[in-house]
């Protein structure tokens, strides 16, 4: 007991601020399957409204609607995005399971406006409109993947083995 005070270590302030240990952004969620998915949903979601506006799409109706599903997606997903880096393990998974479902169903009726409204006349920009409607089924398939991914999760099967263990 003698020797006690001489292993404690009383230092309590150093010349430089104390930083916290915890990262403010989840670089876990970056390298995971829903982070991948998230981050090419942007992706190619840019490239969807990018393509279309890039034309005279003005001249077609159905163009109107795939413009505002796939620029409010993409908005959506940014700020999605962005809120998942600081808050994946506190969000309620119902909400992001909703949020893929729903974007799934809008970015299908999207493509089906795209693909049928795609002119058969060739013109110089009616390639982008082609290449939208590829791409808007690509980012269709990957907000359907991103919502069974957030089923599995708020269904608890999408837990790894240390997540899902309890301690004895």
């Amino acid at each position: 007991m003698a020797d006690f005070p001489g292993k404690v270590n009383t230092q309590t302030s150093s010349s430089e601020p104390q930083r916290s240990s915890g990262s403010m952004v989840d670089m876990d969620f970056i390298r995971s399957i829903p982070g991948i998915l998230l981050i090419a949903e942007i992706f190619v979601g840019l490239l969807v409204w990018s393509l279309i506006a890039s034309t005279s799409y003005t001249s077609y109706p159905a163009y109107g609607w795939v413009m505002f599903v796939s620029m409010t997606l993409w908005l959506l997903s940014i700020a999605l995005f962005v809120v998942l880096l600081r808050f994946y393990q506190r969000l309620p998974l119902i909400s992001l399971m909703v949020f893929y479902v729903v974007a799934a169903v809008l970015y299908i009726t999207a493509f089906l406006a795209d693909a049928v409204s795609v002119p058969s006349q060739w013109y110089l920009w009616h390639g982008h409109l082609g290449a939208s409607a590829f791409f808007a089924i690509v980012v269709t398939l990957l907000y359907g993947a991103s919502s069974y991914f957030a089923y599995l999760d708020w269904r608890g099967e999408g837990q790894n083995a240390a997540a899902s263990t309890v301690p004895v």
